[in-house]
């Protein structure tokens, strides 16, 4: 039990921002499936319409997991190049009675370069609120060990309401260079370094998150023709990284992903070997999903922890998303028009 503990305090102190702790974002396994959450500028990316729902349950082996959900929908505007988008985050912490929910408008703008290559570039503005509920907690100093007896706080801690919220708003833009084989982008989040302290007179800043994506996409030979569409099922695989940076916290995702349609495998590493003194989360993480003719993908994704915090002490991570993706509009215009980015999948 005290070994849960500490691993659990270790995790507070790298994932959640309370006071003097420095804060870090959710990190999803499967990051091209929470696209408008990793790269403003990939809003609209599919150049349809498109739904979908991320979840993560992080750590379900301590007594307290975190657990962060993200949904969002796009659209993209063939007349105006540009992509629109709605989006809502959230997590949970449950030991200590903390949650952070946000809700993001969208924006990307597509300029071509070339007959070959494009550009895209987006903006994103959101309202987010912080919730503590102090009330719920049992701190040492409250309770009497000769007598069994457990306090009660009634009022504030450390002057702190026992049920506090905090809200601000928040940007973030970000880029991506691509063509029809490979993508190279970069997005910058929480520009203004918001404070996010429940406390008037102090201040917590919420650090500025800088990140980087790229990859490649090579295509297999095709497979056989679709039994409904009569088109050639794709075959291909995709090579990808994914490096993240926030305060002292710094993270490299690395992987690759095979697609035979309708079925995707993936494997990827998670961390960075070279920085031993952070509580980087080194994880070795599989896929597996289904990518439908009808627009649908289901993705589910393991974490298995390979760091200090390890996977008998955590219980790894698991992670679900959902995606719909249709067509609203002429499909003329998309058909003649049609430059998607050739990201993983999931």
């Amino acid at each position: 039990m005290l070994r849960k503990i500490y691993w659990f305090v270790l995790g507070i102190w790298g994932l959640l921002g309370l006071q003097s702790l420095i804060a870090q974002d959710v990190q999803y396994s499967q990051f091209y499936s929470a696209p408008l959450y990793l790269n403003p500028a990939l809003t609209g990316g599919s150049e349809l319409t498109r739904v979908g729902v991320n979840y993560r349950n992080q750590w379900p082996g301590l007594d307290h997991s975190f657990n962060s959900y993200s949904a969002y929908i796009d659209h993209y505007i063939f007349d105006y190049n540009s992509g629109i988008g709605l989006i809502f985050n959230g997590n949970q912490e449950s030991m200590a009675n903390l949650s952070t929910n946000e809700i993001g408008l969208n924006y990307a703008y597509r300029l071509r370069l070339s007959d070959e290559f494009f550009f895209r570039i987006g903006g994103q503005v959101s309202f987010m609120q912080r919730d503590a509920f102090f009330s719920d907690l049992v701190f040492g100093s409250m309770i009497d060990i000769v007598n069994g007896n457990v306090g009660v706080i009634t009022d504030e801690l450390n002057g702190v309401p026992l049920d506090s919220r905090y809200s601000f708003m928040d940007y973030a833009v970000g880029g991506m260079f691509y063509n029809e084989k490979f993508w190279l982008g970069g997005a910058v989040h929480h520009i203004g370094e918001p404070n996010t302290s429940f406390v008037d007179d102090q201040i917590s800043v919420l650090p500025r998150k800088i990140s980087f994506q790229g990859g490649y996409k090579v295509n297999l030979s095709p497979g056989g023709r679709d039994f409904f569409t009569h088109l050639y099922q794709e075959r291909s695989i995709s090579f990808a990284f994914n490096y993240k940076q926030q305060a002292p916290f710094s993270q490299l995702d690395v992987g690759t992903q095979l697609y035979l349609h309708p079925l995707v495998v993936g494997v990827w590493y998670r961390g960075l070997p070279t920085k031993n003194s952070l509580p980087n989360n080194e994880a070795l993480i599989g896929l597996v999903g289904i990518s439908l003719e009808s627009g649908l993908d289901i993705g589910y994704s393991y974490d298995y922890t390979v760091s200090k915090l390890n996977q008998r002490n955590s219980g790894g991570a698991h992670e679900i998303s959902i995606r719909y993706t249709f067509l609203w509009g002429d499909p003329r215009s998309r058909n003649q028009r049609s430059r998607v980015i050739p990201c993983f999948r999931y």
